[in-house]
């Protein structure tokens, strides 16, 4: 396997779980040259090839506070490893009192995806991973500002010079950052052995939650192996408000099509990514579970494909065991 067909691959270690502070030890991670099993080849940019060295300095930038303005709000703040990558509030705290104005979500697989942010406007990896530096409800600062501070500490010039010939500068700390993230990848799942010939894989009820996914939930429709995510944008009625939908995409796309839709998350690791959906408004899964089985929220820009379901106690109950199986 050759530099452009590498894949990153980082897993969730143990150490991970850390409380992250300005003094806490960067979570260990490993660089890997293939994908788990279940997920198919990674697409990279053109340039330049990740390099391990790119992935460590990506992956001690991801839990630094430092590039936050008043030094304490990291990357890794508001997407917890132990919690997949995503943030255990609903909306995550960022500097001098603030809150994110959406949840964060967890960052698994996001190497695979087309369009990053809930509505879809950050076209790349590498110009959303520095967008929170500069927003005053996560980060508070600008990527001037830390990009001095990481040239006056010798550690990172040293560590941008292993990684980039050119040292620190804008377009580096997006490609390290982007590095990292690009090797946050979860596969090798139950259901990944069970559709490898494995029947053993899954048990009894998450078989039947399964055959609910695939038929009468129809979560597959949006929720597609392997990354089950269809990486588009939908409205399900989270955030109506006298019946009429939040701006959603058209906030961004203009279009009065888009109103109420954002993006769809992957399943993958959903057991450990709760709080749910754009504004974390749903708790459990269960009671993810029981919102689509009502259909959503009624309003006049509904999605056509959320329609009650007549799934029994049972059903959502094995479905419930598939997606933590996930």
């Amino acid at each position: 396997m050759g530099p452009r067909d590498a894949l990153l691959c980082c897993l969730l270690a143990a150490a991970a779980a850390a409380t992250l502070g300005a003094q806490a030890p960067v979570p260990a991670f490993e660089f890997l040259t293939s994908p788990p099993r279940g997920l198919p080849p990674m697409p990279l940019p053109a340039a330049p090839a990740p390099t391990k060295a790119m992935f460590a300095l990506g992956n001690r930038l991801f839990a630094d506070p430092q590039l936050s303005v008043d030094g304490t709000v990291a990357c890794a703040n508001c997407h917890r490893p132990e919690h997949a990558f995503s943030s255990p509030e609903p909306l995550p705290a960022g500097v001098h009192g603030e809150h994110a104005l959406r949840h964060a979500p967890a960052l698994i697989n996001r190497g695979y995806g087309r369009a990053m942010r809930w509505d879809g406007r950050t076209p790349t990896l590498e110009a959303f991973v520095v967008q929170p530096i500069a927003d005053p409800h996560e980060m508070g600062h600008s990527v001037d500002g830390a990009l001095a501070r990481l040239r006056a500490d010798q550690g990172y010039r040293d560590a941008f010079a292993a990684a980039f010939p050119d040292g620190v500068t804008a377009d580096n700390l997006a490609t390290a950052l982007s590095t990292f993230v690009r090797g946050i990848v979860v596969g090798d799942a139950p259901v990944d052995r069970f559709h490898k010939g494995d029947p053993a894989a899954l048990t009894t009820e998450q078989r039947a939650g399964l055959w609910v996914f695939e038929s009468k939930g129809g979560c597959w429709r949006c929720h597609p192996a392997p990354l089950f995510t269809d990486e588009s944008f939908h409205a399900t009625g989270i955030g109506v408000e006298s019946g009429k939908p939040l701006p959603g995409r058209a906030e961004f796309t203009g279009d009065p099509a888009d109103r109420g839709r954002f993006k769809t998350p992957t399943l993958r690791a959903i057991r450990l990514s709760a709080p749910y959906m754009h504004d974390g408004s749903l708790r459990t899964l269960a009671d993810v579970v029981e919102f689509y089985a009502r259909g959503g929220n009624a309003n006049d820009n509904l999605d056509p494909q959320l329609k009650p379901l007549q799934l029994s106690a049972d059903d959502k109950r094995h479905l419930i065991a598939f997606l933590e199986s996930l």
